[in-house]
């Protein structure tokens, strides 16, 4: 019996690593993130994460990414009280913001947690549950580590 020939689309292959950037988030630039088939859903490095009024007295969520308290940004596209589990297997309330992520060269939308991640090796997490909604296959070989 000959082997089967399983052809599949090159774009769709992530390494363990990415370069990342966030379309709403123009005053980052690139970041490299780390792709976990272990993790559920995606994290965002944050810091300064707390609800506030907009002009219109609006409930919209602010936070500062990465590491640079002088940015805040602003949405009223997230959802809170979903219970996420931690690297260190604590539940936490989390904020989980809608956003648009270009990677492997593509953009598409994305729902990531926002947490703070300074004791983690890479700000920007990928979850499993992005990666099958797209159907992005992981190699090990391909990216960092």
């Amino acid at each position: 019996m000959g082997k089967k020939t399983i052809l599949v689309d090159e774009t769709k292959i992530l390494g363990s690593t990415e370069i990342v950037s966030f379309p709403g988030f123009q005053a980052i630039g690139e970041i490299e993130a780390k792709i976990d088939t272990g993790a559920y859903t995606g994290a965002l490095h944050c810091t300064e994460i707390h609800l506030a009024d907009d002009e219109d007295g609006k409930e919209e969520l602010r936070f500062s990414p990465f590491d640079h308290p002088e940015i805040e940004m602003k949405t009223d596209d997230f959802t809170t009280g979903a219970d996420a589990e931690s690297s260190n297997g604590e539940e936490q309330e989390r904020f989980f913001i809608n956003t648009r992520i270009n990677i492997g060269g593509r953009t598409l939308p994305i729902t990531l947690t926002l947490a703070n991640r300074a004791e983690m090796t890479r700000d920007v997490l990928i979850g499993r549950r992005f990666l099958a909604e797209y159907g992005f296959l992981v190699d090990v070989s391909k990216g960092g580590q």
